[in-house]
Parts: C-alpha cells; structure tokens; sequence
C-alpha cells in the first residue's frame, strides 16, 4: 500500500545518502530496518488520541519522525536537528516524500525552550539517542500540553533515568518494540 511504498523510499534516502554523510549509524540490515521503520510503528500505536503536534529532537535519519508522520498523516511534525548535512538531509526526506505540515528546524534542541510560541504547543515530543538526565526533561517536558507525553525510544539497560524523572512528568508505562534488540518505550505524560 501507499505507507509501504513511502517507507521504501525514505530507507531509500537513508541508505543512500549515509554512503555520503552518514545520517544513521545504523547498517542496511535487518536491525537497521527494525530500528528505523519498525519501532516507531509500534510506537504510532501509543500515541494520544488526540495527538496533532509532535516535535522530535535530534531528528538525524529521521526515524522516529518521519515513519511515524507516514503512519499518521495529519501530524504536524517539527524535526530538531542541530547537523547542517543532517538537516539537508531532512529537508530533502519532506521533499521527496511530499510532507505537509513538516518544519525542519537546525538549531540545538536546548534553544526551543526559548521560544514562546514553542511553549506548551506540543503534544508528543520523541527522542532517540539523545543523552537525557534531569534537566533535559524538564526543559522537553516545558514544551508538552498538559497531559502530552514525552515518547523515549530506549536500548536496554539505561532505566536509571527514570529514578531522576522532574515532578512535572510521571512514568505512564514503558512498552516493548523490537523483541529481537530489546528496545523499548517509555513514555512520560505531562501532569
């Protein structure tokens, strides 16, 4: 169908141009695969219902953005990523594959807190490989409406974050999704 046509060519785009500049680290192999396109679909299954705003930092390949865009079209989506080659990147992803309401932003995540109208304006804000502690979810966490989630895609054995979450998010749960690489969810709701 249409989405599986569109997955193909954003790994397309990935793999090619990760011969050139290294978007991802990750091989075009089945791990590659799993982490760039399947997790985030399993993660499309948690979102909000309700959810139409998602910012996702350190967008760098963009996974998880963009096949989560792809699996639920009317997002808007803003990619953070403060590389220029990755942002290029990016912008050549939204154009290739036609995404409405798709903002690439080239900045450092830490600058959109900032910004006013950045404030409280999103409802899933999705991070991956980006080093997180306390401060950072806090400052991610200033970005969220009430009741928003914070998506982390996390590799096994790093839950010591979640003893040091800031008291203006709370653990909702954390979901399996790659069984294979032992990935998972956790997702931090708004209070």
């Amino acid at each position: 169908g249409p989405l599986a046509s569109a997955l193909a060519v954003y790994l397309d785009l990935v793999y090619r141009w990760n011969r050139r500049i290294n978007v991802t680290g990750l091989a075009e192999d089945e791990t590659g695969l799993e982490k760039l396109v399947i997790e985030p679909l399993v993660a499309a299954q948690h979102m909000p219902v309700r959810a139409l705003s998602v910012v996702d930092i350190g967008s760098g390949g963009g996974s998880p953005a963009v096949p989560l865009k792809l699996a639920v079209p009317g997002l808007e989506l803003r990619m953070v990523e403060s590389r220029a080659r990755k942002a290029a990147f990016l912008r050549e992803v939204v154009r290739q594959l036609e995404l409405k309401d798709v903002v690439v932003e080239r900045c450092r995540y830490e600058d959109l807190f900032r910004r006013s109208e950045l404030y409280e304006a999103a409802d899933v804000v999705t991070v991956r490989a980006v080093k997180m502690d306390r401060r950072a979810l806090e400052g991610l966490g200033t970005l969220l409406t009430v009741g928003g989630a914070l998506f982390l895609f996390r590799s096994t054995g790093e839950d010591e974050l979640l003893r040091d979450v800031p008291p203006s998010l709370r653990c909702q749960g954390t979901y399996p999704l790659v069984e294979s690489l032992k990935s998972r969810l956790v997702v931090l709701e708004k209070m």
